[in-house]
């Protein structure tokens, strides 16, 4: 792995890295990986281009939730026996719809997870440079505000932060979200309520959490969508096979639907 730098970039053309959609939160069990995974095939199944990159260094499952067994994953690109454009999988759905492409994390990995900025760095300036051929890329990161989060993070694309009504969850995401501003301000920061009750209860959690970042950090994060609290979600990531392949009218799918057709 080399750290490339930035191609230069017209004064007409996007930033590099402006297609990136950065899934983050401030801390576990809030459905992220999910909802990243989820995500990517809904804006496939409109017809985009997409890839799926597992930048949860050391707890990656994004190809456990997808039933994949990839041959490579990101562990040889950091190694160095592989370069990025080689550790891409294809994930094809059961229902044929849509497929996208995955570069799997390494699951378990301390090597991985203890990487220093400058291989971090590296590793998201080539993420950036083979952003250059797809619609969308998607960028589930870890939970929380580690080095390889706020290095890895995207600044020029979008990032959205994932949280629940549970007031820890609000709490560690305001502190994600102060971290980020704090070392880049203007950032494009959206926050999609995950496993609400009603769309009301998740919209009053984004209002909360939306409060606060007026209050004390002068943003403003958008509510990008809600997504209920579904039944269907458990019993897909159980059998491996993303909510829109097998529960596609199911409350939590349109939700993520809703949220896809908003970024387009």
């Amino acid at each position: 792995m080399t750290a490339d730098t930035h191609a230069p970039q017209s004064r007409t053309s996007p930033a590099l890295g402006a297609n990136v959609l950065t899934v983050a939160s401030g801390k576990g069990g809030v459905g992220k990986t999910w909802f990243a995974t989820t995500l990517t095939h809904a804006l496939a199944r409109l017809g985009g281009n997409c890839l799926l990159f597992d930048g949860d260094l050391g707890l990656a499952n994004v190809d456990i939730q997808l039933g994949l067994n990839p041959k490579t994953d990101i562990g040889h690109v950091i190694s160095g026996s592989l370069d990025i454009k080689s550790s891409v999988s294809r994930y094809q759905g059961p229902d044929e719809k849509a497929g996208f492409d995955v570069i799997a994390g390494k699951s378990g990995s301390g090597a991985l997870a203890s990487l220093g900025r400058p291989q971090l760095k590296a590793l998201r300036n080539e993420l950036l440079l083979i952003s250059r051929g797809y619609d969308r890329v998607i960028l589930d990161l870890g939970a929380g505000i580690d080095a390889a989060v706020t290095t890895m993070t995207v600044e020029a694309g979008t990032i959205i932060i994932v949280i629940t009504e549970e007031p820890t969850s609000l709490t560690d995401a305001y502190a994600l979200i102060k971290t980020m501003v704090m070392r880049q301000p203007g950032l494009d920061i959206r926050i999609v309520v995950n496993q609400a009750e009603t769309l009301h209860d998740g919209k009053r959690a984004h209002a909360t959490l939306l409060k606060a970042c007026e209050s004390f950090l002068k943003v403003s994060p958008a509510l990008l969508g809600v997504i209920r609290r579904d039944k269907h979600v458990a019993e897909s990531i159980r059998r491996q096979s993303p909510i829109l392949a097998r529960h596609p009218q199911s409350n939590a799918a349109r939700d993520v639907e809703t949220i896809a057709r908003a970024l387009r």
